[in-house]
């Protein structure tokens, strides 16, 4: 089941939010420096102890600090020298649905992963995120609920339609 909101990603009750980040999990849009600031610097040692560069459209789980949710699953949907695509970001979000259950990991709160300054438009990342998160559901695994969290209202209009169009 998908629902759009609109709340604050951070404060968020559910198992895991899904990161949008680099491939050295640096904050690729405002909403993960945003994250990183709210989990505090326990999170930050966690994300430093990951030491090599991680691969674009891969996924990594991690303790979420000081945020409400118990982990951050980081989507690595860029490098440092190369823009996110839909293909970067589709691999990342089924790398991130795999983590998520592997982890038996619920329940999932993410931002538009992919939508942002040089990146994809929001319609966009809202399909590809129906898109994986359906072909994701038919296995029957793990998790059952994902909230995509938008942060006004037109957005969040946006976002449902775009999911409408995947899923009828």
């Amino acid at each position: 089941m998908i629902d759009v909101v609109v709340d604050d990603l951070a404060f968020m009750a559910v198992d895991a939010v899904l990161r949008p980040a680099s491939d050295t999990l640096d904050p690729v849009a405002s909403v993960s420096s945003r994250l990183d600031t709210l989990a505090g610097p326990a999170f930050a040692e966690e994300k430093r102890q990951l030491q090599s560069a991680m691969e674009v459209g891969s996924a990594v789980v991690t303790g979420a600090g000081a945020l409400a949710a118990q982990f951050v699953i980081h989507a690595v949907i860029r490098g440092e020298r190369s823009n996110a695509t839909p293909d970067s970001v589709r691999r990342a979000l089924v790398s991130a649905w795999q983590r998520a259950a592997a982890w038996g990991l619920e329940r999932v709160a993410a931002p538009p992963i992919g939508a942002g300054a040089g990146q994809l438009g929001l319609a966009e990342a809202a399909e590809l995120m129906a898109q994986t998160w359906a072909a994701h559901r038919r296995s029957g695994r793990a998790p059952t609920s994902l909230q995509i969290v938008a942060d006004r209202e037109e957005e969040r209009t946006i976002i449902e339609a775009a999911i409408q169009r995947v899923t009828h």
